[in-house]
This record gives C-alpha cells, sequence and structure tokens, in this order.
C-alpha cells in the first residue's frame, strides 16, 4: 500500500454536503470519494505520475 500524506482542505458548507451525499451513493466515504474524483481528473488529463496505482481498487 502506498504512503499517504494528510492535509486540511477546507470546503464550503454546500460543497461538502454534496460531496458527502456522492460519497454515500458511491458507498465510498468522503475521503474515498475525493481520492477518486482526483485519480479520475488526473488520469483523464494524462497526469497520472509513472507507477501509481491506475487500477479501480476499492477505496474507502
Amino acid at each position: 500500500m502506498s504512503k499517504k500524506k494528510a492535509f486540511a482542505l477546507r470546503l464550503d458548507e454546500s460543497m461538502m454536503k454534496a460531496l458527502e451525499k456522492w460519497a454515500a451513493d458511491e458507498f465510498r466515504s468522503t475521503n474515498g470519494q475525493l481520492e477518486w474524483i482526483i485519480r479520475e481528473s488526473l488520469r483523464k488529463a494524462g497526469r497520472l505520475p509513472k507507477g501509481s496505482s491506475e487500477s479501480d481498487e476499492p477505496i474507502g
């Protein structure tokens, strides 16, 4: 398993509520949903770092 780095993220309340709902709809944790969104965005932009896990491994 890869190392993870913690950091603070501030979101406005309505964005956080939407994110929490989306995560629940996908059976993921809020953190897992954020990781999935970021990974998908990086993949689609061709910016996913070499050697990173591109699999659809479950998160959350």
